[in-house]
């Protein structure tokens, strides 16, 4: 009987003191203590972040209205592993402002308005392996902007307005598998943009605005298994662009490009069709944008076509060469007959004025 009535007492102090860690969530958040889970979604949170029980691992702070993240801004949950942050008002993150949060894995803050990105951003998140950053304000990607994001396996920037990125904004992640580059306002490649990305699967380039890419850009995608760069400004592709590609199978997606259908592209893509390692799963649906005459047909039905006016314009200047240089060498022999002819003349003439005399 005592037994029971013990229990009956832990029960009732149990109930009228919860723990300190269920106690300590802030109202009007959902809490689960046991699997140190922490929902603050949707509370109109504004500037002061909620007071979270210290073995917080999953953060959820998506669709408030926080503006901006201050420095340590977390830095007493440092076994926090997920951090939403996505649909708020951010417009500024301070250097360092998760600097204690050594543990986290994802940082997900898309749906903000985050212009810039300062060096000291990544301060902190050496175990993070997924960033998303899409649907933001970026414009440019600075030289050492990921530091510090050693383990990185997803980057999301998505849907900026990113129009350049410096030679080494990519210097640190080289364990980077996922980059999403897409919906952005990039017009240009250049050498070095992803030099240290050799354990890159997956490069998203589509919906941008590239009209050229420098030879040799891709060279060190050697795990590469699909590069995305359908829907840009390309109208021409040097050969060697997609053959420096070292990957074994990589697939290439180049639909909603402004081709030009001449016969050098036909050339590019009957190569490229000639490596068994490159796959361009589109390229039954490639259509030309010029010349006019061709605008709007697949290039696959019409790749027959593309050499034959140059082959017929080829032809057409050998065979004028060929007719001036035999006008030429028949105009050469008339003309030599004809000095043979006058020389003989004017000699005839001599001897008989000779013989007269």
């Amino acid at each position: 009987m005592s037994g029971l009535v013990f229990s009956t007492f832990v029960l009732q102090v149990t109930l009228l003191f919860p723990s300190t860690e269920q106690n300590s969530c802030v109202a009007g958040c959902t809490c689960l203590p046991e699997v140190k889970y922490v929902n603050c979604s949707s509370r109109n949170i504004s500037d002061t972040l909620p007071n979270v029980p210290f073995s917080t691992a999953y953060l959820d702070l998506s669709r408030n209205d926080i503006v901006q993240i201050q420095s340590y801004s977390f830095g007493n949950l440092i076994g926090l592993k997920t951090l939403l942050l996505r649909d708020n008002m951010v417009s500024f993150v301070s250097d360092g402002a998760f600097f204690h949060l050594q543990s986290l894995q994802k940082l997900d803050m898309s749906h903000n308005f985050i212009s810039y990105l300062g060096n000291g951003f990544c301060l902190g998140l050496s175990s993070l392996a997924e960033l998303s950053l899409a649907y933001n304000n970026l414009t440019i990607l600075e030289s050492n902007v990921f530091d510090d994001l050693d383990g990185l396996v997803k980057l999301d920037l998505r849907a900026n307005r990113i129009r350049r990125i410096e030679s080494r904004a990519f210097s640190s992640t080289t364990t980077l598998r996922h980059l999403y580059l897409n919906e952005n306002n990039i017009t240009t490649l250049e050498l070095g943009t992803f030099s240290t990305l050799r354990s890159l699967e997956m490069l998203q380039l589509s919906r941008n605005k590239i009209a050229s890419i420098q030879v040799g850009v891709f060279t060190s995608l050697c795990n590469v298994v699909l590069l995305d760069l359908s829907y840009n400004k390309l109208s021409g592709l040097q050969f060697k662009t997609l053959l420096s590609i070292c990957a074994s199978n990589a697939h290439v997606l180049l639909e909603g490009n402004p081709w030009h259908c001449d016969c050098d592209l036909q050339r590019v893509f009957r190569k490229l069709d000639d490596i068994h390692r490159l796959f361009l799963d589109d390229y039954h649906e490639l259509r030309c944008s010029d010349p006019a005459e061709l605008k709007g047909s697949l290039i696959v039905e019409v790749a027959h076509e593309l050499c034959i006016a140059e082959t017929v314009t080829v032809l057409i200047l050998t065979g004028t060469v060929l007719v001036t240089v035999l006008a030429a060498i028949l105009m050469g022999e008339k003309n030599k007959r004809q000095s043979l002819a006058k020389d003989s003349a004017e000699e005839q003439v001599g001897l008989e004025g000779y013989c007269d005399n």
